[in-house]
């Protein structure tokens, strides 16, 4: 009885453990670096799939340690708040259940040695089968539990046409700060009678998820018609528009960079230092949304030909002293806009200002400083300023469950901008 009692503790912890571990965007191994997933050719693109559609969308990731390693990947479908659902893959996979990614690529030309590897999604022996929420795994071997990062991706099944407006909040205090979204989603095939209880809608600002807004309900239902135009609803910071790095070259240095060193193998970059930009006018000017793209001046394709370097960021304090009781974070695309420790700044009294230091890819990155509670990093502030004038792009993600399904459906995806005149300057 005791070995039985055993052996099934075993079998429930080998099936639960590994989906318990997932999480999403996340890089389990340190020689996985620049891992992107996102619209075919558009680097900045959510990561959607139509079901049953011709779109596609592209993985790319490097490996540092150089050697050609068995990477696979597969599907995991998750509920609207990104937990794995403990459903059979055959539920939710059409064809097989996981593959190699076979494409790959040793470093040309870059003095940094890796190994590039890409896959175009989905491949024709395995899709997803029905919409919601996925978690794209890569792992080693084919061995699930060697697990290497995750990415998020959305399936849609058109069921919704939303239309959507940014607008200034009503609210005196946050008029000339805080930007609104208000929308509404006409759904069809699918009833709406408890529409409360089963449609639920989040919004992305710039594809973040670490300030996204969850579990908006409607706020009237009319027919098949849901309207979301409570005044609590959709409400973000304005922000500015986000700071920026050109890395395209590394020998023709660009506004940004202070000095550089090269060595025979490597290159150091030394930017010039940062201050709080939150007493400044707004100015805009074209950027990134705070995310990143891959590119290079001197080489053909930057994915495997793009060169590596140690870049220094240093941030300059009022005063230049240290602030009391809070930490200042690197924030943008490529740290996945995480405050943990990997991003903090370390402040140094000789220099007066703040300091880290990344391995980054050739490429043009949008990044920012977060102020953070030493105590509580959720209680944070980006030293940049917000304003109503700023451009930032939002998506508006619709869900629907009904009272018998086990996963919750993605029926409707769309993006707006909060500009739509796209000045050159203006202040």
């Amino acid at each position: 009885m005791k070995i039985v009692c055993c052996c099934i503790f075993f079998l429930f912890t080998l099936i639960i453990s590994p989906a318990a571990a997932q999480q999403p965007d996340k890089i389990y191994k340190s020689n996985i670096q620049t891992a992107q997933l996102f619209q075919y050719g558009n680097q900045q693109g959510l990561p959607v799939l139509t079901l049953n559609g011709t779109d596609r969308i592209q993985l790319e990731f490097d490996d540092m340690e150089g050697s050609l390693k068995n990477y696979y990947y597969t599907y995991v479908l998750c509920d609207y708040n990104w937990n794995v659902l403990n459903l059979n893959p055959f539920d939710y996979i059409k064809g097989f259940t996981q593959n190699r990614i076979g494409t790959y690529r040793y470093s040309s030309i870059s003095f940094t040695r890796y190994t590039h590897y890409q896959a175009i999604l989905p491949e024709r022996n395995s899709a997803p089968s029905r919409s919601g929420n996925y978690l794209l795994k890569v792992f080693l071997d084919g061995d699930t539990s060697k697990l290497v990062f995750t990415r998020r991706m959305y399936v849609l099944d058109q069921k919704a046409t939303i239309t959507a407006d940014v607008v200034q909040p009503f609210t005196p205090q946050l008029f000339g700060t805080h930007q609104r979204i208000k929308f509404s989603a006409g759904i069809k095939g699918i009833n709406s009678f408890s529409a409360g209880q089963q449609v639920k809608a989040v919004i992305l600002q710039n594809n973040r998820w670490d300030n996204a807004q969850k579990d908006i309900i409607p706020t009237f239902v009319r027919g098949n018609s849901l309207e979301y135009n409570s005044e609590s609803v959709g409400m973000f910071e304005g922000g500015k528009e986000w700071r920026w790095l050109d890395l395209r070259s590394f020998r023709l240095q660009s506004d940004r960079v202070e000095k550089a060193s090269y060595k025979k193998d490597s290159t150091y970059i030394f930017l010039k230092p940062d201050t709080d930009k939150r007493a400044e006018r707004y100015v805009y000017f074209a950027d990134l949304d705070g995310m990143y793209q891959v590119t290079t001046y001197e080489s053909i394709n930057p994915f495997w030909q793009g060169d590596y370097a140690m870049v220094y960021f240093s941030f300059v304090p009022p005063d230049g002293r240290a602030y009391a009781g809070q930490d200042i974070y690197l924030s943008g695309g490529f740290t996945g806009f995480d405050l943990n420790e990997k991003w903090k700044m370390t402040f140094n009294g000789e220099k007066s200002m703040y300091e880290t230091k990344v391995f980054m890819k050739q490429g043009y990155y949008n990044y920012q400083y977060i102020l953070a509670d030493v105590a509580d990093p959720k209680r944070n502030v980006a030293l940049e300023g917000n304003y109503w004038e700023t451009e930032n792009t939002y998506t508006i993600l619709i869900y629907y469950k009904s009272f018998t399904d086990r996963a919750d459906q993605l029926i409707g995806v769309a993006q707006i901008n909060s500009r739509r005149d796209r000045p050159g300057f203006s202040f």
